[in-house]
């Protein structure tokens, strides 16, 4: 191939951490502390978490599938309870109810959005008797919210919990019925709502996750599950204390916390979350505007209150592209995989074809990078890669 006049000295990902030093001084100084484990920093990180989102209640946690796990213990799925989710989501969003033994079941898509269908969800509960399902995990795919107002009419009137999956979009929102914004994980509509700090995400701290809630009981509840179902608040004990050290293993609960050296960088990238979703609000707009002049290239819908975590595009040539693209040192990927399709959900019984708006959205979908730090270059970069591609 001609190679053009600018070309990347390193791969391109889809996603990528920004790493500052200003967060390298707060990790250096939390190791130079007294606490490196269960320390200060993690109260610290949540609050100024809680208060970012606007939610009462976080509970810093070890990773987006513990964040995921230890909610639906807390809303006390068992087995044989019946749970909604969307297919087109990472695994962990419909896993967290198999790990506590309850049921699985899928609602297709908006094809315009790729977010789960709460009309097809009406559907799906008008059809059975109410209380046949237990809960709803919504999941903000992409950083664009689900509308949870919608949601909770739903959730009020069949007996539901909703469980928001907003790993894709801390700082996003939707407009409520009244015309006021709605971040993402404040607690106004969802009973709990997780977030993710994977590398890729827009806080960044190698591993781990959060809970919001506003509902106290729930957090008291988070916290023991925690840490191994074990509380040294003398006001929850059920035995008289025998001394400062007592403490007590009230129920069966895991070691999913979050260290004190990763809440500091999270702290630290944090206090940046507002510019870098700017950022990536400037590139996807960029991106809108170069794919309208290009036919065969359709992004999925956006929304003011988008947090582009990923931009996804529809190709017909979606592998011919994704191979293109690589050998042109642009690492693109593709989110995600239907879960119902994935062969532990097909031995419980679901199949392809079963959702056929998910698996079309599937069989075209690509997501290419998307991060604060990706230059104007290399964006304009991807942009003409992917115009050569579908042009020739």
């Amino acid at each position: 191939m001609t190679q053009p006049a600018f070309y990347p000295s390193h791969p391109i990902a889809y996603g990528r951490q920004h790493i500052t030093p200003e967060d390298v001084q707060a990790v250096t100084d939390t190791l130079y502390s007294d606490y490196l484990t269960q320390g200060p920093k993690v109260a610290e990180f949540e609050q100024k978490f809680t208060e970012y989102l606007g939610a009462k209640y976080a509970v810093a946690v070890a990773n987006g599938t513990a964040a995921l796990h230890l909610c639906a213990m807390a809303l006390g799925v068992q087995p044989g309870q019946r749970v909604i989710t969307t297919p087109i989501t990472f695994s962990a969003s419909a896993n967290c109810v198999r790990y506590c033994g309850g049921e699985v079941h899928f609602v297709d898509i908006d094809p315009a959005t790729a977010l789960i269908d709460l009309k097809a969800v009406r559907r799906l509960l008008e059809s059975h008797p109410v209380g046949h399902f237990q809960g709803l995990i919504s999941v903000d795919f992409a950083g664009l919210a689900v509308n949870l107002e919608e949601a909770r009419k739903l959730a009020d009137e069949f007996g539901l919990w909703i469980i928001e999956d907003s790993c894709h979009a801390p700082g996003g929102f939707f407009t409520d019925s009244l015309g006021q914004e709605q971040r993402c994980g404040n607690g106004q509509f969802a009973d709990l709502a997780i977030f993710s700090f994977h590398p890729v995400k827009h806080i960044a701290t190698g591993e781990g996750g959060m809970i919001t809630t506003n509902n106290p009981a729930l957090y008291e509840h988070l916290l023991r599950l925690r840490t191994h179902g074990i509380t040294k608040d003398p006001a929850q004990l059920e035995r008289p204390s025998d001394g400062g050290w007592y403490m007590e293993m009230q129920e069966l609960g895991y070691n999913y916390r979050m260290p004190d050296m990763l809440c500091a960088l999270g702290i630290s990238q944090l206090r940046r979350a507002e510019s870098g979703l700017a950022r990536r609000r400037e590139l996807a707009a960029r991106y809108d505007a170069a794919f309208a002049q290009i036919p065969n290239v359709r992004p999925l819908a956006g929304a003011p209150g988008h947090a582009y975590h990923l931009y996804v595009i529809q190709v017909e040539d979606r592998r011919g592209l994704y191979d293109f693209l690589r050998e042109r040192q642009v690492f693109a990927q593709v989110h995600y995989i239907p879960v119902h399709t994935m062969p532990y959900y097909q031995r419980l019984g679901w199949q392809p074809g079963d959702f056929p708006l998910a698996e079309a959205y599937y069989a075209h979908c690509l997501s290419i990078p998307l991060f604060p730090s990706l230059t104007d270059e290399e964006q304009q970069y991807v942009i003409d890669c992917i115009r050569e591609f579908v042009q020739a």
